[in-house]
């Protein structure tokens, strides 16, 4: 028995439905951290952005799923679904934290969309995320037919680039973390680029 095997055999046994409550431990930390003063001289945006990052990274877990497994061996497949959703999660609670505790203003927040393309960009990959979110059960599954809700769901790797890039375009001046984030998903994409076989000669 290989390695990946036996990874594969344990991992078979554990459910996936933890990774739910799990989920809900870091929001409540970094929120009770700026309550009592812990994310420094502005909570607000600090935890705005743990959020957005935390989210950022689920989305990285989301992506290497497939080629870890194409890869290594590796399967965390029956995970991916559960990753996906906390990762709409954090997004919504990325926005939630923006919309109610730092503009709050109705007219302000439509201005900042249209205005700041940082943020068109972050709305535009939150709207994509929506339809994944929904369609992320079984039900869903079998009404578009596994083709059809592969490709709906293809929509993943736009959504992670849009986010990536909101990164990158939120960070002022020269920051190599938001360019690392972006160069991992792009890399990770990268994998499933599929390059045309030469035809064999006779």
């Amino acid at each position: 028995m290989t390695f990946a095997q036996n990874i594969n055999i344990r991992l078979s046994k554990v459910p996936a439905w933890p990774l739910y409550i799990i989920a809900t431990f870091p929001p409540v930390w970094f929120f009770y951290l700026g309550v009592t003063g812990g994310l420094g001289a502005e909570p607000i945006k600090a935890l705005e952005h743990k959020m957005g990052e935390l989210a950022l990274q689920l989305l990285i877990v989301t992506l290497a799923v497939t080629p870890l497994r194409n890869y290594t061996g590796i399967n965390l497949v029956k995970f991916r679904r559960a990753i996906g959703l906390v990762t709409f999660l954090y997004v919504f609670l990325h926005l939630l934290v923006w919309l109610v505790l730092d503009v709050q203003i109705l007219s302000q927040i439509w201005a900042d969309i249209i205005k700041r393309p940082y943020i068109t960009i972050g709305m535009l990959g939150f709207v994509l995320m929506i339809p994944l979110a929904i369609t992320s059960n079984n039900l869903s599954i079998r009404k578009l037919g596994p083709k059809g809700w592969k490709r709906l769901h293809q929509l993943t790797y736009a959504t992670a680039i849009l986010g990536a890039v909101h990164f990158v375009m939120l960070a002022k001046g020269f920051q190599i973390e938001p360019l690392i984030y972006l160069g991992v998903i792009l890399a990770l994409l990268a994998t499933r680029v599929r390059l045309p076989r030469k035809r064999a000669t006779a």
